[in-house]
């Protein structure tokens, strides 16, 4: 599952923060650093919301006095946020709360793997509809904007809607 966390993630971002200056890459890469777990045999803490709010600190504590630096990286963390919705880690207490209701992370694989074969494909599905919602509203078949997109992540901000 690839489209799923990537499409949805930098969709919600754009039409929740409306930031062209964010480096939507960036929130790709951080809704898709928890399905690395799956190469430790399970989900583990950046399926936690510790692991995100962790995250997030470091970002912020790291990139103190340097506003620019901090907008690119913020990213990283807004994905691991949103990788935990899309996945429905909230789902399973023992996991997403870890360690304040103990020190087991719970039973189970990935969450975003536990599902059956049609609902895993069902979702991808939709992710795919994502970004291609993303590839128009962007206006990423426009060479300057999509090089643009992939050089720095962001958006041309003359697809923001006039102020009122």
């Amino acid at each position: 599952m690839l489209l799923w966390f990537v499409g949805p993630a930098v969709a919600i971002v754009w039409l929740v923060f409306r930031s062209p200056m964010a480096d939507h890459r960036m929130v790709a890469v951080g809704a898709l650093l928890p399905l690395l777990e799956a190469l430790t045999g399970g989900p583990r803490v950046l399926h936690t919301l510790v692991g995100a709010v962790v995250a997030l600190g470091v970002v912020m504590g790291a990139t103190r006095g340097r506003r620019l630096v901090r907008r690119r990286w913020l990213g990283i963390p807004i994905g691991l946020f949103l990788h935990l919705v899309l996945d429905g880690a909230f789902t399973r207490a023992e996991l997403f709360w870890w360690p304040f209701l103990g020190w087991d992370l719970g039973a189970g694989g990935l969450p975003e793997l536990d599902r059956p074969l049609a609902v895993i494909l069902l979702l991808e599905a939709l992710g795919a509809a994502a970004c291609w919602w993303c590839y128009q509203a962007f206006d990423l078949r426009t060479p300057s904007r999509r090089q643009q997109f992939l050089r720095t992540g962001q958006i041309d901000r003359t697809l923001l809607p006039p102020e009122r």
